[in-house]
């Protein structure tokens, strides 16, 4: 019981520390309310049933690797002709290439392989076409390099031109 008088002091010490933020001005509400996506005369303000494909192809092993594995690297000017026969013709709209690094763990493997790697993002519609054309170039990746595999990943997004 004589505790309470220090408790509600307390509680009123605590609940004057409050703020509320202050209430937008009606210039800021309306700014963020009515913004959308603008396109311009050959493309839409913005489409639907559109995804961002990111494709990964390892391009080399990590410097300081062994002699073997140096040789099977693929140099810039073989990628960039295989970029020019296999992905630029099947989206030839735009798209980024962006220089990585990566691991792979093969099944089995104690220790992870560590690759130089090429990240290909290309933004299209979500077609049965597209996809195959996707397919089509990692496929053509493994079959040219004799690689395992080519990773895709594929998420839904917003776009505007």
């Amino acid at each position: 019981m004589k505790h309470y008088p220090l408790l509600f002091a307390m509680f009123l010490a605590i609940s004057g520390c409050a703020t509320t933020a202050p209430a937008p001005r009606p210039a800021e509400a309306i700014t963020t309310t009515t913004a959308s996506l603008q396109g311009d005369a050959a493309r839409p303000d913005s489409a639907a049933g559109w995804v961002r494909s990111e494709l990964y192809f390892g391009v080399g092993e990590e410097s300081g690797a062994s002699e073997r594995t140096q040789t099977d690297a693929i140099s810039e000017a073989q990628w960039r002709e295989f970029l020019d026969k296999q992905v630029t013709p099947r989206f030839p709209d735009g798209l980024t290439v962006f220089d990585a690094y990566g691991q792979w763990l093969f099944r089995g493997a104690k220790e992870p392989n560590r690759l130089r790697t090429k990240v290909l993002v290309v933004l299209h519609e979500n077609t049965p076409q597209r996809r195959a054309d996707i397919e089509a170039i990692r496929l053509a990746w493994k079959q040219a390099t004799k690689h395992q595999s080519v990773l895709w990943s594929q998420q839904a997004v917003e776009v505007s031109f």
